[in-house]
């Protein structure tokens, strides 16, 4: 017996509701999800993996509630940091990313992620960012100059509760090129980036050019979910500029506001108080656990907190999970079976903010059918 199966039997009392960062997505059969994705071009990391953890946690709870999810996880390869470094190892880029992107899948694989239901990729959507920009720009809220269309940012940092010095400080960390003259404002963003040299292009009504970051997003979500997402899900280092800006241009493109019913940001992982990242020469590649520890123990590690606490990975925290894990398992080997009351205890747990860390004290304190239902659950198997 699985535990969805077992929450089937409770009579129907309403649409289903999840609280995601203080706000409560009631859903009646499916949940439309998208998970920002990779850029690949290096090897997966716990920092990366934490994020797709979550969601993966987060779709298992939505089964356990009788909600089925939809997910939808892009891949980024039109990217100035791939193209840079395809260039510098003498690998197209799309070679680069192809391989790298078959080398992520299987880390996921590894981990018991499920595969999204869909997964499209950047340079298969050139022609939608196309048509998203020609619509930007129609509506007043882009313009086009010197073979690049700009998305009108000025209100974005506002929104975002951000300064316009903090805003611009993370808008050049993250490529936003605020020092662009060809445009009105500093935070304008490109929707449609002119041709230049050591990276792809692709014709348009403004010239060669490639698709901006942002809208690439924007152009996928919106053609695989339509005008809006039920919970949007990334690293917490995306929610400014990456998913504000999101946001922002896919409700011009469709007048429909709030783009996101809920923002699920996972926390960052740090090394020593670090981000981990490649520029930081601290990544601890998801490969490297695996082979010294079951995927269990590093699912366990990084979901047993809240989902949008910055921790920092170090090999203890490991040997913590491991043990953790132990305890569950033996309270799962203990005979008995749990009622309907305990399920539904555990189900409300994982509800309100996924709240993996009581959902495991209560299973491992009352052991038998729950225990083995929510290991079962959570892919610690």
């Amino acid at each position: 017996m699985t535990f969805e199966s077992m929450t089937r039997k409770r009579p129907i009392a309403g649409a289903s509701a999840v609280s995601i960062g203080g706000h409560r997505v009631r859903l009646l059969d499916r949940a439309r999800i998208y998970a920002c994705g990779v850029t690949p071009y290096d090897v997966t990391h716990v920092g990366q993996a934490a994020t797709f953890l979550w969601v993966d946690t987060l779709a298992r709870v939505l089964r356990v509630l009788g909600v089925e999810p939809l997910v939808c996880r892009n891949v980024t390869d039109v990217d100035d940091v791939l193209h840079d470094v395809a260039r510098h190892r003498g690998t197209p880029y799309d070679q680069l990313a192809s391989f790298e992107q078959f080398e992520f899948e299987g880390d996921m694989a590894a981990l018991g992620v499920r595969a999204p239901d869909h997964a499209p990729v950047a340079h298969g959507f050139i022609d939608p960012v196309r048509r998203l920009a020609a619509a930007l720009v129609e509506s007043g809220t882009a313009y086009a100059r010197e073979g690049s269309v700009y998305f009108r940012g000025a209100g974005v940092a506002d929104r975002a509760g951000l300064d316009e010095e903090t805003a611009l400080r993370l808008a050049e960390a993250n490529g936003g090129r605020p020092d662009d003259p060809a445009k009105d404002h500093p935070l304008d963003v490109a929707v449609w980036q002119a041709a230049e040299p050591g990276h792809p292009a692709w014709s348009s009504p403004w010239g060669r050019g490639r698709p901006g970051w942002h809208a690439g997003c924007v152009a996928m979500a919106t053609s695989v979910f339509g005008i809006g997402v039920d919970i949007h899900a990334g690293g917490a280092d995306l929610r400014f500029p990456h998913h504000a800006y999101h946001a922002a241009m896919a409700e011009a493109l469709t007048g429909t506001a709030p783009y996101a019913r809920a923002w699920l940001h996972a926390g960052t992982v740090r090394v020593g108080g670090v981000k981990m990242a490649k520029s930081e020469g601290n990544l601890v590649a998801v490969r490297d656990v695996l082979a010294e520890h079951p995927a269990p123990v590093l699912r366990l590690a990084v979901i047993d907190r809240p989902w949008h606490s910055d921790w920092d990975y170090a090999p203890s925290v490991l040997d913590a999970a491991a043990g953790r894990l132990a305890k569950l398992y033996r309270a799962a080997g203990r005979p008995g079976e749990s009622d309907e009351a305990v399920v539904e205890k555990l189900r409300l747990l994982l509800a309100d903010e996924l709240d993996v860390p009581a959902a495991i004290d209560l299973a491992t304190e009352v052991g038998g059918s729950a225990a083995r239902l929510l290991v079962a659950t959570m892919g610690l198997t």
